[in-house]
């Protein structure tokens, strides 16, 4: 090649690689492999990064949506706090929930809530960072600026009065926006806030239908109920069907607060929800216990002597009792409280511990807005409203049915059933024998009998299910905990629940 052969190659090389420059240049960044993270999004990655790629696909579904997004949820209980980590990818129209990395607080006396802290707001702010490394450690660094982070505290953060709880809960927003990179969620959307009663029952909803897949796209899919049986208090939401007006029934659910409107996944519910305090497993062995020794106290006002005999109570297994304390109020003139014995009847009977729950659940009461379930409370019939769509039933429901054997389904009748066995006492435990660790459980808690009764009560006569409605128990779906913490996590995911992502872009 002579020399000016060779100054024309190299001039002519140089214009070529001037223009590829140019138009490298001129590209837009999404399409040259860089991620547009002041939108949150990625339209999408030309090279393969282990940490923010998936087996599931190699591109979103959605071209305004990343690949992969993570979700972080701190439910901020009265013992103790806990995070929840997820991932999700964005292969197909609705987010599909990949894995969960959840750690809790350390317990320590007096509690590990944020609500033990009281006067110590920073010191309850600071007690969140060891939740919050683990986030750091599974959060790839670049996601961790478009990775929404929302804390929900319960009923033990309000005890403290809303001042000190107002101070708690700006101290965490402080410190989770000056310390960490994670993006925090509106308040007025519920960033960091105590959570209202009413959505921790709507999130558990969510949560059910989403691992079932019912809800997330624009199919009209029928979707399950959910009830949810705690200590204090029980959850029931449903999403009513309403044919034309026939028979005095309405065509819509009337307004008020059990009404829930909610838009996911592309479509609109009207839920019906309602939270009834008061009626947990344990407040009800409470309610349960004082009505059998008020009808002692009744039939011996002035004798009380017998106080220190064994009480007959229906509601206790034949054979068995147990020493409870009962609560009378602070102006009875036996005490506050006072402790007494409760003993099962020499033979089961279930029919008259119903009784008792039955009374407990005040079904004659004022109903303001009919149709009512009990205690004066709206709910729309079930049987006419939500006659053939799945009900599950979780939490307490799930802890005193699955150890002795029942199956993941089953109707009510079978759970009366259930009930008259365990009511007999040892006598009618035989069919027990065959499930692990059953008549462990049987003989070391008296209350089996009292707690399915009500629970019985509170499904047939409280909310009507007729008694070949079938119900589900579960405590996990597709490997997932049920509860509220995922379907309170899934809204995060649009940007629209209240945060920004907090830088304009990254390579």
């Amino acid at each position: 090649m002579t020399p000016s052969q060779r100054a024309r190659y190299l001039k002519t090389g140089g214009i070529l690689a001037f223009i590829v420059l140019l138009l490298f240049l001129l590209t837009p960044s999404e399409k040259r492999g860089f991620s547009n993270i002041a939108g949150g999004y990625s339209g999408g990655q030309t090279a393969i990064d282990p940490t923010i790629s998936t087996d599931k696909c190699t591109k979103s579904y959605h071209p305004s949506k990343p690949l992969i997004q993570y979700a972080l949820m701190i439910d901020a209980g009265s013992t103790g706090s806990r995070i929840h980590v997820y991932r999700f990818n964005n292969c197909g129209p609705t987010p599909e929930l990949e894995n969960e990395i959840f750690k809790m607080t350390e317990p320590k006396a007096g509690g590990a809530g944020l609500s033990s802290y009281k006067a110590d707001a920073e010191g309850a702010a600071m007690s969140l960072d060891p939740l919050l490394e683990v986030a750091m450690h599974t959060v790839p660094d670049k996601l961790k600026p478009c990775s929404p982070i929302a804390v929900k505290a319960t009923a033990g953060l309000r005890l403290l009065g809303p001042e000190m709880s107002s101070k708690i809960l700006a101290a965490v927003r402080t410190r989770l926006e000056t310390v960490y990179p994670f993006p925090v969620v509106a308040d007025e959307k519920g960033g960091v806030q105590i959570m209202d009663g009413k959505d921790e029952g709507v999130y558990a909803w969510i949560t059910t239908n989403y691992l079932l897949g019912k809800i997330g796209g624009p199919d009209e899919t029928p979707t399950a109920a959910v009830f949810d049986l705690g200590g204090g208090s029980t959850q029931i939401v449903f999403q009513p069907t309403f044919k034309s007006p026939s028979g005095g029934m309405p065509d819509t659910l009337a307004e008020g607060d059990h009404k829930y409107n909610l838009s996911f996944g592309g479509r609109d519910f009207t839920l019906y929800q309602h939270s009834h305090l008061g009626y947990g497993l344990m407040s009800a062995r409470e309610a349960m216990h004082k009505i059998v020794l008020d009808a002692q106290l009744e039939e011996h006002p002035t004798d009380h002597t017998w106080l220190g005999e064994p009480i007959i109570n229906p509601c206790v297994a034949s054979g068995m009792s147990r020493e409870v304390e009962v609560k009378l109020g602070e102006s009875n003139p036996l005490g506050a409280s006072i402790k007494v014995n409760m003993t099962g009847p020499p033979e089961g009977s279930p029919a008259q511990c119903r009784g008792v729950a039955e009374k407990i659940l005040k079904k004659d009461a004022e109903c303001k807005l009919a149709p009512c379930s009990f205690n004066g409370v709206h709910q729309p019939s079930l049987d006419k409203t939500f006659s053939r769509e799945d009900v599950y039933i979780f939490s307490y429901f799930f802890d005193r049915t699955q150890p002795l054997g029942m199956p993941e389904s089953f109707t009510l009748k079978e759970l009366k059933d259930l009930t008259a066995k365990v009511c007999e006492g040892e006598s009618g435990w035989g069919i027990f024998g065959s499930v692990e660790g059953a008549l462990a459980e049987l003989k070391d808690r008296p209350e089996w009998c009292m707690d399915l009764n009500f629970m019985f009560t509170l499904l047939h006569t409280g909310y009507e299910m007729p008694m070949d409605r079938e119900v589900r128990i579960a405590k996990k779906i597709k490997g997932n905990e049920l509860g509220w913490c995922l379907g309170a996590s899934l809204p995060l995911l649009s940007q629209e629940s209240g945060w920004k992502c907090r830088i304009k872009e990254i390579s």
